[in-house]
């Protein structure tokens, strides 16, 4: 368990806790595009994460969350999946002890591919601009920037992949109903 995160579960003020997490994480270039309605999404991303202790590196990784919904719905499939998101199964069971309690993304699955970490000698801030300005040369408007602490990547991933999910739901509906799937 990450330093950040630590003591935080079973012990009174946890949800307030998860608002810290939450905050912690910031979306430093985000993406304007909704997930499509049928069929698969891609969300291309560069996650910077801050050093835990002064002297250390920042990190930064390259990667792309794809977002499925799947052929058939069966009841053991009714919640969301998510592979490749968690260093190990306890950062995992947080992330599901909070979605159970605050958000659901019935029947999607979510997996993360994710590059090797390139390590910087810059700080966070200057690493995000120097990213900004890489994609603004290339003309990319379809890479998000996420910023967090070590210990919080599969967080800010989820925190990223929900962004999208709830930003593109009023569309996704519209789009249902266009098509006569909804009234």
């Amino acid at each position: 368990m990450s330093d950040f995160n630590a003591g935080f579960f079973g012990q009174p003020g946890a949800d307030h806790d998860w608002e810290a997490m939450w905050d912690a994480v910031k979306i430093a270039r985000p993406v304007h595009y909704t997930l499509f309605t049928f069929g698969q999404t891609d969300l291309r991303y560069y996650l910077v994460l801050a050093p835990r202790l002064p002297g250390e590196q920042v990190v930064v990784r390259q990667g792309e969350i794809k977002i499925a919904r799947p052929m058939i719905i069966t009841p053991d499939r009714a919640g969301p999946e998510f592979e490749n998101f968690f260093d190990d199964d306890e950062e995992a069971g947080q992330v599901g002890w909070m979605l159970a309690r605050s958000a659901s993304f019935s029947n999607l699955k979510f997996r993360n591919q994710a590059g090797p970490d390139q390590t910087a000698t810059d700080n966070v801030e200057e690493v995000v601009s120097r990213l900004n300005r890489k994609l603004d040369t290339d003309d990319e408007d379809r890479v998000a920037i996420l910023v967090a602490p070590k210990g919080l990547a599969g967080f800010a991933l989820v925190k990223y992949a929900a962004d999208r999910v709830i930003q593109s739901t009023p569309g996704n509906i519209q789009e249902l109903r266009e098509k006569g799937f909804l009234p």
